[in-house]
Protein backbone atom coordinates (compact mmCIF):
# COMPACT_ATOMS: atom_id res chain seq x y z
CA UNK A 1 0.00 0.00 0.00
CA UNK A 2 1.33 3.29 -1.04
CA UNK A 3 1.84 5.99 1.56
CA UNK A 4 -0.59 8.22 1.97
CA UNK A 5 0.72 11.90 -0.21
CA UNK A 6 -2.10 14.40 0.91
CA UNK A 7 -4.69 14.65 3.08
CA UNK A 8 -7.95 17.59 2.57
CA UNK A 9 -11.73 17.13 1.87
CA UNK A 10 -14.30 16.76 -1.00
CA UNK A 11 -16.29 19.93 -0.89
CA UNK A 12 -19.76 18.90 -2.71
CA UNK A 13 -22.18 22.11 -1.68
CA UNK A 14 -21.86 22.08 1.81
CA UNK A 15 -20.98 18.75 2.57
CA UNK A 16 -17.48 18.01 3.16
CA UNK A 17 -15.89 14.37 2.86
CA UNK A 18 -12.55 13.87 4.83
CA UNK A 19 -10.29 12.06 2.29
CA UNK A 20 -6.70 10.74 1.98
CA UNK A 21 -5.18 10.72 -1.25
CA UNK A 22 -3.06 7.67 -2.82
CA UNK A 23 -1.40 7.59 -5.97
CA UNK A 24 -3.09 5.19 -8.79
CA UNK A 25 -0.45 4.55 -11.03
CA UNK A 26 3.02 3.67 -11.08
CA UNK A 27 5.74 3.57 -13.44
CA UNK A 28 7.47 0.22 -14.34
CA UNK A 29 10.62 0.54 -15.91
CA UNK A 30 14.65 0.30 -15.94
CA UNK A 31 16.44 2.34 -13.94
CA UNK A 32 19.96 2.48 -14.97
CA UNK A 33 22.72 4.79 -12.80
CA UNK A 34 25.59 6.42 -14.45
CA UNK A 35 29.01 4.81 -14.58
CA UNK A 36 32.58 6.33 -15.39
CA UNK A 37 33.28 4.09 -18.66
CA UNK A 38 37.08 3.46 -17.29
CA UNK A 39 36.37 2.12 -13.71
CA UNK A 40 32.67 1.57 -13.25
CA UNK A 41 32.80 4.64 -10.65
CA UNK A 42 29.23 5.51 -10.27
CA UNK A 43 28.34 9.52 -11.43
CA UNK A 44 27.39 11.68 -8.86
CA UNK A 45 25.88 14.94 -8.84
CA UNK A 46 27.22 18.02 -6.66
CA UNK A 47 24.75 21.04 -5.78
CA UNK A 48 27.28 23.99 -6.26
CA UNK A 49 26.87 27.91 -5.87
CA UNK A 50 27.32 29.60 -9.22
CA UNK A 51 28.34 32.69 -6.91
CA UNK A 52 30.66 31.51 -4.62
CA UNK A 53 31.36 27.87 -6.15
CA UNK A 54 31.06 26.30 -2.83
CA UNK A 55 28.76 22.58 -2.57
CA UNK A 56 25.41 23.69 -1.17
CA UNK A 57 23.39 20.97 1.16
CA UNK A 58 19.88 20.45 0.87
CA UNK A 59 18.99 22.39 4.34
CA UNK A 60 20.78 26.14 2.50
CA UNK A 61 18.82 25.54 -1.02
CA UNK A 62 15.25 27.78 -1.28
CA UNK A 63 13.14 28.11 -4.27
CA UNK A 64 13.56 31.51 -6.19
CA UNK A 65 11.19 32.94 -8.69
CA UNK A 66 13.22 35.00 -11.94
CA UNK A 67 11.35 38.23 -12.40
CA UNK A 68 13.99 39.59 -14.32
CA UNK A 69 17.42 37.98 -15.56
CA UNK A 70 19.32 37.05 -13.01
CA UNK A 71 17.45 38.65 -10.31
CA UNK A 72 15.30 36.52 -7.69
CA UNK A 73 12.71 36.91 -5.16
CA UNK A 74 12.93 33.68 -2.96
CA UNK A 75 9.72 31.71 -1.09
CA UNK A 76 9.71 30.35 2.25
CA UNK A 77 7.22 26.85 3.01
CA UNK A 78 5.30 29.80 4.75
CA UNK A 79 4.63 32.02 1.37
CA UNK A 80 3.17 28.63 -0.19
CA UNK A 81 0.83 27.79 2.78
CA UNK A 82 -0.57 31.53 2.28
CA UNK A 83 -1.74 31.68 -0.57
CA UNK A 84 -5.12 32.45 -0.44
CA UNK A 85 -7.47 29.47 -2.66
CA UNK A 86 -9.56 27.17 -1.18
CA UNK A 87 -8.37 24.64 -3.22
CA UNK A 88 -5.29 24.33 -1.21
CA UNK A 89 -7.54 22.99 1.85
CA UNK A 90 -10.26 21.07 -0.17
CA UNK A 91 -10.99 19.70 -3.71
CA UNK A 92 -13.46 21.78 -4.29
CA UNK A 93 -16.43 20.14 -6.97
CA UNK A 94 -17.51 23.28 -9.36
CA UNK A 95 -19.64 21.46 -11.69
CA UNK A 96 -20.82 18.01 -13.36
CA UNK A 97 -20.11 17.37 -17.04
CA UNK A 98 -20.71 14.21 -19.04
CA UNK A 99 -17.50 12.07 -18.89
CA UNK A 100 -17.56 12.19 -23.31
CA UNK A 101 -16.99 16.13 -23.18
CA UNK A 102 -13.68 15.62 -21.85
CA UNK A 103 -10.79 14.94 -24.35
CA UNK A 104 -8.25 12.95 -22.76
CA UNK A 105 -5.72 15.17 -23.61
CA UNK A 106 -6.49 16.86 -20.56
CA UNK A 107 -5.62 14.07 -18.47
CA UNK A 108 -2.17 14.14 -16.54
CA UNK A 109 -2.10 11.65 -13.46
CA UNK A 110 -4.88 9.51 -11.35
CA UNK A 111 -4.47 9.31 -7.61
CA UNK A 112 -7.42 7.51 -5.29
CA UNK A 113 -9.46 8.98 -2.97
CA UNK A 114 -10.24 6.99 0.25
CA UNK A 115 -12.59 8.33 3.00
CA UNK A 116 -11.34 8.72 6.70
CA UNK A 117 -13.12 6.59 9.25
CA UNK A 118 -15.79 10.25 9.51
CA UNK A 119 -16.60 10.40 6.05
CA UNK A 120 -17.64 6.99 5.15
CA UNK A 121 -21.42 7.74 5.05
CA UNK A 122 -21.13 11.16 2.69
CA UNK A 123 -18.60 9.19 0.69
CA UNK A 124 -20.78 6.30 0.07
CA UNK A 125 -23.98 9.24 -0.86
CA UNK A 126 -21.63 10.84 -3.26
CA UNK A 127 -20.93 7.77 -4.77
CA UNK A 128 -24.74 6.00 -4.77
CA UNK A 129 -25.60 9.73 -6.00
CA UNK A 130 -22.94 9.94 -8.78
CA UNK A 131 -23.36 6.22 -10.31
CA UNK A 132 -24.36 5.08 -13.55
CA UNK A 133 -25.00 8.49 -15.07
CA UNK A 134 -21.95 8.93 -16.77
CA UNK A 135 -21.02 12.25 -14.79
CA UNK A 136 -17.52 13.53 -13.75
CA UNK A 137 -16.88 16.21 -11.32
CA UNK A 138 -14.91 19.11 -12.31
CA UNK A 139 -12.84 20.67 -9.43
CA UNK A 140 -10.15 22.14 -8.53
CA UNK A 141 -7.11 21.11 -5.64
CA UNK A 142 -3.35 22.42 -4.90
CA UNK A 143 -0.97 20.19 -4.42
CA UNK A 144 2.81 20.05 -4.81
CA UNK A 145 2.97 23.63 -4.92
CA UNK A 146 0.49 23.71 -7.79
CA UNK A 147 -3.31 24.41 -8.11
CA UNK A 148 -4.67 21.40 -10.84
CA UNK A 149 -7.84 21.59 -12.61
CA UNK A 150 -8.92 17.76 -11.64
CA UNK A 151 -11.85 15.38 -12.77
CA UNK A 152 -13.56 13.21 -10.08
CA UNK A 153 -15.40 9.85 -10.65
CA UNK A 154 -15.88 6.69 -9.52
CA UNK A 155 -14.01 3.53 -10.70
CA UNK A 156 -16.19 0.65 -9.06
CA UNK A 157 -16.32 1.52 -5.29
CA UNK A 158 -13.25 4.02 -5.38
CA UNK A 159 -12.94 7.94 -6.16
CA UNK A 160 -10.31 8.55 -8.87
CA UNK A 161 -8.93 12.27 -8.95
CA UNK A 162 -7.63 12.56 -12.11
CA UNK A 163 -5.28 16.14 -12.66
CA UNK A 164 -6.02 17.88 -15.56
CA UNK A 165 -3.79 20.29 -18.05
CA UNK A 166 -5.41 24.06 -17.92
CA UNK A 167 -6.53 25.36 -21.33
CA UNK A 168 -4.04 27.53 -21.81
CA UNK A 169 -1.20 24.36 -20.99
CA UNK A 170 -2.84 22.63 -24.38
CA UNK A 171 -0.56 23.15 -27.17
CA UNK A 172 -2.82 24.43 -30.20
CA UNK A 173 -1.89 21.28 -33.29
CA UNK A 174 -1.31 24.07 -35.85
CA UNK A 175 0.59 22.21 -38.48
CA UNK A 176 0.99 22.72 -42.13
CA UNK A 177 0.59 19.90 -43.20
CA UNK A 178 -3.01 19.18 -42.08
CA UNK A 179 -3.79 22.35 -44.21
CA UNK A 180 -2.77 20.41 -47.51
CA UNK A 181 -6.02 19.80 -49.77
CA UNK A 182 -5.84 15.35 -50.36
CA UNK A 183 -8.23 13.85 -52.40
CA UNK A 184 -9.35 10.52 -50.71
CA UNK A 185 -10.95 7.90 -53.19
CA UNK A 186 -14.15 6.71 -51.72
CA UNK A 187 -13.20 3.01 -52.11
CA UNK A 188 -10.07 3.47 -50.07
CA UNK A 189 -12.12 5.19 -47.00
CA UNK A 190 -14.40 1.60 -47.35
CA UNK A 191 -11.33 -0.52 -47.04
CA UNK A 192 -9.60 1.36 -44.40
CA UNK A 193 -13.51 1.29 -42.24
CA UNK A 194 -13.00 -2.62 -43.26
CA UNK A 195 -9.39 -2.78 -41.76
CA UNK A 196 -10.32 -0.81 -38.48
CA UNK A 197 -13.90 -3.42 -38.40
CA UNK A 198 -11.23 -6.35 -38.53
CA UNK A 199 -8.78 -4.92 -35.48
CA UNK A 200 -12.15 -3.87 -33.32
CA UNK A 201 -12.48 -5.80 -30.02
CA UNK A 202 -13.76 -5.27 -26.73
CA UNK A 203 -11.08 -3.22 -24.20
CA UNK A 204 -8.95 -6.06 -22.36
CA UNK A 205 -6.13 -4.18 -21.28
CA UNK A 206 -4.78 -7.34 -19.58
CA UNK A 207 -3.36 -8.39 -22.91
CA UNK A 208 -1.09 -6.31 -23.63
CA UNK A 209 2.27 -5.64 -21.85
CA UNK A 210 6.06 -4.00 -22.08
CA UNK A 211 7.60 -5.78 -24.62
CA UNK A 212 10.42 -4.02 -25.04
CA UNK A 213 10.68 -3.77 -20.96
CA UNK A 214 11.10 -7.50 -20.92
CA UNK A 215 13.17 -7.96 -24.01
CA UNK A 216 15.73 -5.19 -22.29
CA UNK A 217 15.79 -7.15 -18.79
CA UNK A 218 16.59 -10.37 -20.79
CA UNK A 219 19.32 -8.71 -22.15
CA UNK A 220 20.75 -7.27 -18.63
CA UNK A 221 19.97 -10.70 -17.22
CA UNK A 222 22.36 -12.26 -20.02
CA UNK A 223 25.32 -9.51 -19.48
CA UNK A 224 24.99 -10.65 -15.84
CA UNK A 225 25.38 -14.25 -16.67
CA UNK A 226 28.17 -13.45 -19.19
CA UNK A 227 26.67 -14.43 -21.84
CA UNK A 228 27.13 -12.85 -25.69
CA UNK A 229 24.96 -10.42 -27.20
CA UNK A 230 24.04 -10.34 -30.65
CA UNK A 231 22.46 -7.41 -32.17
CA UNK A 232 19.60 -8.61 -34.68
CA UNK A 233 19.32 -6.86 -38.04
CA UNK A 234 16.88 -4.92 -38.72
CA UNK A 235 14.30 -5.52 -41.30
CA UNK A 236 14.11 -2.72 -44.21
CA UNK A 237 10.76 -1.11 -43.61
CA UNK A 238 8.43 -1.76 -46.60
CA UNK A 239 7.70 0.97 -49.15
CA UNK A 240 4.05 1.99 -49.98
CA UNK A 241 3.62 2.55 -53.20
CA UNK A 242 -0.11 2.17 -53.47
CA UNK A 243 -2.43 2.87 -50.53
CA UNK A 244 -4.74 0.64 -51.78
CA UNK A 245 -2.57 -2.00 -52.01
CA UNK A 246 -1.50 -1.44 -48.52
CA UNK A 247 -4.72 -1.46 -47.20
CA UNK A 248 -5.80 -4.66 -48.92
CA UNK A 249 -2.89 -6.40 -47.58
CA UNK A 250 -3.96 -5.23 -44.36
CA UNK A 251 -7.30 -6.30 -44.13
CA UNK A 252 -5.98 -10.01 -45.42
CA UNK A 253 -3.10 -9.98 -42.78
CA UNK A 254 -5.99 -8.79 -39.83
CA UNK A 255 -8.71 -11.51 -41.26
CA UNK A 256 -5.87 -14.45 -40.73
CA UNK A 257 -4.33 -12.73 -37.38
CA UNK A 258 -7.57 -13.84 -35.92
CA UNK A 259 -7.84 -17.67 -35.03
CA UNK A 260 -11.31 -19.40 -34.90
CA UNK A 261 -10.63 -20.22 -31.58
CA UNK A 262 -9.72 -16.85 -30.94
CA UNK A 263 -12.70 -15.64 -32.19
CA UNK A 264 -14.76 -18.24 -30.36
CA UNK A 265 -13.05 -17.29 -27.26
CA UNK A 266 -14.59 -13.32 -28.24
CA UNK A 267 -16.87 -11.93 -25.21
CA UNK A 268 -19.98 -11.98 -26.36
CA UNK A 269 -20.87 -8.54 -26.26
CA UNK A 270 -18.33 -8.19 -29.12
CA UNK A 271 -20.26 -10.80 -31.16
CA UNK A 272 -23.69 -8.87 -30.81
CA UNK A 273 -21.76 -5.73 -32.04
CA UNK A 274 -20.60 -7.15 -34.34
CA UNK A 275 -24.01 -8.65 -35.45
CA UNK A 276 -25.67 -5.52 -34.93
CA UNK A 277 -23.66 -3.60 -37.68
CA UNK A 278 -23.99 -6.75 -40.09
CA UNK A 279 -28.07 -6.35 -38.96
CA UNK A 280 -27.73 -2.66 -39.60
CA UNK A 281 -25.61 -2.96 -42.76
CA UNK A 282 -28.37 -4.87 -44.25
CA UNK A 283 -31.57 -3.07 -43.89
CA UNK A 284 -30.52 -0.30 -46.04
CA UNK A 285 -30.06 -2.54 -48.83
CA UNK A 286 -33.79 -4.26 -48.62
CA UNK A 287 -35.28 -0.88 -48.11
CA UNK A 288 -34.05 0.17 -51.30
CA UNK A 289 -34.99 -3.00 -53.55
CA UNK A 290 -38.45 -2.01 -52.34
CA UNK A 291 -38.49 1.42 -53.66
CA UNK A 292 -36.69 0.36 -56.66
CA UNK A 293 -39.98 -2.29 -57.32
Amino acid sequence: MPRTMWRGAISFGLVSIPIKVFPATEEKTLRFNQLHDKDGGRIKYQRVCSVCGEEVSFDHIVKGYEYEKDRYVTLEDEDFDAVPVASSRAIDIQQFVDLEEIDPVYYKKSYYLVPEETGVKAYTLLREAMSGDGKVGIAKVSFRDKEHLAALRFKDDVFVLETMYWPDEIRAADFEELSKDVKVRPQEVQMAQSLIENLTDDWAPQQFRDDYREALLGIVEKKVAGEEITVQPEAEPTKVVDLMEALKASVEAAKKKERPSAAASRPKSAAKKSAAKKSAAKKPTATRKRAAS
